[in-house]
């Protein structure tokens, strides 16, 4: 086992030119990702609203974090942990929003043939140079089409 020693940093103060990085990196990565900034429920549904315009609809007939909430328990859900979280104080319940969109096998199946699209159509120096290479070698082999066997008649 190897034996890491944690190094003794000195106290420095936290000066107001620091606040104002963390303040603007934290206004840069807000931008960077949607955060929820609504939630409603209609049609047996919630619908949660994001920063950015977009809207998730997911029914809750499938959530088994739902059962046994009546419609004024449904009305109490608010957004929380910035936009991370739902919750409802009645029912003591605070839910992951990435885990109620990861609990639906369709839009988990829809973000992975997404995000598997705009990975495919990235170009890096490997790839270039990989066509490249195949490129000085004729090009990418020709599918064998199999023969059929051929049949002997007597």
């Amino acid at each position: 086992m190897k034996i890491i020693k944690a190094k003794v940093t000195p106290y420095v103060p936290l000066t107001e030119a620091d606040v104002d990085k963390a303040i603007a990196r934290g206004r840069k990565l807000k931008r960077l990702y949607a955060n929820a900034s609504n939630v409603r429920y209609e049609n047996d549904c919630l619908s949660i609203g994001f920063s950015d315009g977009s809207r998730v609809v997911l029914p809750v007939a499938g959530l088994p974090e739902f059962e046994g909430f009546s419609a004024k328990d449904f009305q109490q859900l608010e957004v929380t942990f910035g936009g991370k979280a739902i919750s409802c104080e009645a029912q003591d319940l605070d839910v992951s929003i990435t885990g109620l969109i990861a609990t639906s096998q369709p839009l988990m199946d829809l973000a992975t043939s997404l995000v598997a699209s705009r990975n495919g159509r990235k170009s890096s120096a490997a790839k270039t140079a990989a066509a490249r290479a195949n490129g000085k070698k004729g090009g990418r082999p020709r599918k064998e089409v199999p023969q059929p066997p051929e049949t002997t008649d007597t």
